[in-house]
């Protein structure tokens, strides 16, 4: 679809945008990547990924093994 696009439509669409963004709020990134530390540490202990699943709810368990003879 860009292809087809003038370069003016293209700099009108890349106008559009910034004008879309430039009224997001901005944060630092110090304070936002310390609030997600916070966020992910105060969850950890819930985490399946860090804390693991016990294996009688563990819902990938093999049920039965596969036997050739």
């Amino acid at each position: 679809m860009a292809q087809d696009m003038t370069e003016k439509e293209l700099l009108k669409m890349e106008l559009d945008q910034l004008k879309k963004e430039v009224k997001n709020e901005r944060q630092m990134v110090s304070k936002c990547s310390e609030e997600i530390k916070n966020y992910i540490e105060e969850r950890s202990g819930e985490d399946p990924l860090v804390k693991g699943v016990p294996e009688d709810k563990n819902p990938f368990k093999e049920k039965g093994g596969c036997t050739i003879s």
